[in-house]
């Protein structure tokens, strides 16, 4: 196991090398918040897009196919597992009820494109971010669902705009039917996309370091429920998973990618939403940057314990 520990751990190490340069960033004032907001937004709306569309110019296999829908799947069962144990632990029926939403939130949604795509990227190339951008479509689903209701308390809120018109969604669905259809892009068309998906690896990873810049004493020790959450998160729900994907006869490539889509710290969205809903935004991005600092070591726990299924 230390063997398989260290050769993850050696590609997570060379992320946070990156990272190191956000937080550098954000100590020296070379980044504002609102640069930021504005690099979050290209890697959304340009850089994700093109890593998925980029991923999927490949040849229509049958076992590829099956893989899709695997992975799918299996995106829907591990959501479906996180939702049980946030609904069950952070009750809103129990005190702090405010609180409790952004736990749930929190608990279920994982920073599956910001983390998760890139550090596929690096372990697996381009088949890990062919199955790992259902996980993400998935994901978007399900945040303008049940993420939106929890956090803003108000069903009314969902519409079916923002359940499918989203990045994540498109770029996948997009990225199918060209699979599907066997297109391929002509060169003026795909160096452009390999040029921004290039981006995909860098950029997000100077983004996070940013924001674990920002993190101070307070941040470990303002609220130690939010560890109950971080823990499910980073531990409990990826080790269940793995073991039901054991159990399920899973191909080791699709474990992999969906357990590093599990075990990804916190979503950067529940700071977002957090903010727009008037919720604790302070304890949502308190969390996100306190969960992305130790996925650091539980990310090539999971890796390692994956490679010796």
């Amino acid at each position: 196991m230390l063997g398989n520990f260290l050769l993850v751990g050696q590609q997570v190490v060379v992320l946070f090398i990156l990272m190191i340069i956000g937080i550098i960033a954000n100590r020296t004032h070379l980044l504002s918040k609102e640069a930021v907001s504005g690099m979050t937004n290209v890697v959304l709306y340009f850089v994700t897009p093109c890593v998925i569309l980029n991923s999927f110019q490949r040849e229509a296999k049958p076992e590829l196919v099956s893989g899709l829908l695997e992975t799918g799947a299996l995106a829907i069962l591990i959501h479906l597992l996180a939702i049980f144990f946030a609904s069950i632990i952070f009750n809103p029926k129990k005190d702090d009820e405010a609180n409790n939403r952004i736990y749930r939130f929190a608990t279920v949604f994982s920073n599956c494109g910001f983390m998760s795509l890139p550090i596929d990227e690096a372990l697996l190339g381009d088949i890990g971010v062919f199955y790992g951008a259902v996980f993400v479509a998935v994901f978007n689903v399900v945040l303008w669902t049940w993420g939106l209701v929890t956090m803003s308390g108000n069903i009314k809120e969902i519409s079916i705009r923002k359940i499918f018109v989203n990045p994540g969604v498109l770029g996948t669905v997009f990225g199918i039917i060209i699979f599907a259809l066997g297109i391929k892009f002509p060169l003026i068309i795909a160096e452009p996309i390999s040029f921004l998906a290039s981006l995909n690896t860098p950029v997000p990873m100077i983004i996070i370091g940013y924001y674990i810049g920002n993190l101070t004493l307070k941040n470990f020790t303002q609220d130690k429920k939010q560890y109950v959450s971080i823990a499910l998160r980073l531990i409990i729900v990826p080790v269940i998973a793995i073991l039901i994907m054991a159990l399920l006869k899973t191909d080791k490539t699709i474990i992999a990618i969906c357990t590093i889509a599990a075990g990804a710290p916190t979503a950067t969205v529940t700071a977002m939403f957090a903010t727009r809903f008037n919720r604790n935004a302070e304890l949502g991005a308190g969390m996100v940057s306190v969960a992305t600092l130790l996925s650091l070591v539980t990310i090539p726990v999971l890796v390692a314990l994956v490679q010796l299924i």
